[in-house]
C-alpha cells in the first residue's frame, strides 16, 4: 500500500552533525571567567600561541565562533605549523556553514599531521555538508582506519551512504556505531529510517522504539514510527504516534492525521 508515501518525506532527512571541538576543553567550568583569565594571560604572554588557542576554545564553547576563529588566526600566525589550531578553526568554520574554508583548514591540518583521525572526520563531515558524498565517505573511512572505535565516524558515514541511496550500507555502519555505543539514540533513529526505505517496517519500528526509549521527546521518531505503523495497517497506533509527533512540533503531522486518520 503506497497511499502513505507522502508521509515518508521526512524519512529522507538524514542529517550530519558538525560536532564539537574534539574533546579539547578549557579546565574552567565557567567559560566566561575562563575568557577573562585567558585575556589576562595574553596581556602577560602575548606571543604564546597556546594561550590564544585556549581562548579560542573557550569562545567556541560559548558559541562565539567568529571570536574563536580570530584567536585561532593569532595562534596560527605565531605558530604556522599548529595543526590543532587548524583543526579547531576548521570546526568553527563548519559551525558557521563555511564548508570550503573548513575543508581548507582541515586539509592543512592533515598535511601537518597525517595520522589525525579527527581532522579526517571533520573534513568528511564538511564534504558531506557540501554534497561531496564520495569525498566524505573516503575521509570518514580513513578516520575509521586510524581509529577503529570511532563511533561518530561510523554514524556519519552511514548517514552519507543514505544520501547515496545505499541503505544497506547505512544499516551496516549504524549497526557498528550502535555496537560501540548502545545508547546512541541518533543511530537507532537513522537506522530505522534506512530500514523504512527498504520496506522493513517492523525493523524500522523496533529501531524507533529504541530511539524513543533513549530520547523520550524524539519527535521525528514518533512521526516515522507512525508512518511505519500505518504502512503495516496499524491505523490506531500510527495515528497516536502522529498525534504525539504533532504535540512535539513536527511540521505536517496534523495535516497527515487529517488525511489518513479519519
Amino acid at each position: 500500500m503506497r497511499v502513505f508515501l507522502i508521509l515518508l518525506i521526512i524519512a529522507t532527512q538524514y542529517s550530519l552533525s558538525y560536532g564539537k571541538a574534539t574533546g579539547l576543553k578549557p579546565k574552567q567550568k565557567n567559560h566566561g571567567s575562563g575568557i577573562v583569565e585567558y585575556t589576562k594571560a595574553i596581556e602577560l604572554e602575548p606571543d604564546d600561541p597556546m594561550i590564544h588557542f585556549a581562548n579560542g576554545l573557550t569562545k567556541f564553547l560559548l558559541g562565539n565562533y567568529r571570536g574563536a576563529i580570530a584567536d585561532y588566526n593569532k595562534a596560527i600566525e605565531l605558530k604556522p605549523d599548529y595543526a590543532e589550531a587548524y583543526v579547531q578553526r576548521g570546526i568553527a568554520k563548519g559551525r558557521l556553514d563555511e564548508y570550503r574554508g573548513a575543508i581548507a583548514d582541515l586539509s592543512k591540518a592533515i598535511g601537518l599531521k597525517p595520522d589525525d583521525a579527527d581532522a579526517y572526520y571533520f573534513r568528511g563531515v564538511a564534504k558531506g555538508k557540501s554534497d561531496d558524498y564520495w569525498g566524505a565517505i573516503a575521509d570518514l573511512s580513513i578516520a575509521i582506519g586510524l581509529k577503529p572505535d570511532f563511533v561518530d565516524a561510523y554514524a556519519s558515514r552511514g548517514i552519507v551512504k543514505g544520501k547515496l541511496d545505499d541503505y544497506r550500507g547505512t544499516i551496516a555502519d549504524l549497526s557498528k556505531a550502535i555496537g560501540l555505543q548502545p545508547d546512541f539514540a541518533y543511530a537507532y533513529y537513522n537506522r530505522g529510517v534506512a530500514k523504512g526505505k527498504l520496506d522493513d517496517y517492523r525493523g524500522a519500528i523496533a529501531d524507533y522504539n529504541r530511539a524513543i526509549e533513549l530520547s523520550h521527546n524524539h519527535a521525528d521518531a514518533y512521526f516515522n514510527r507512525g508512518v511505519a505503523k500505518l504502512q503495516l495497517g496499524d491505523m490506531n497506533g500510527g495515528c497516536l504516534d502522529l498525534s504525539k509527533a504533532g504535540e512535539l512540533g513536527v511540521p505536517g503531522a496534523y495535516e497527515a492525521i487529517q488525511n489518513f486518520c479519519k
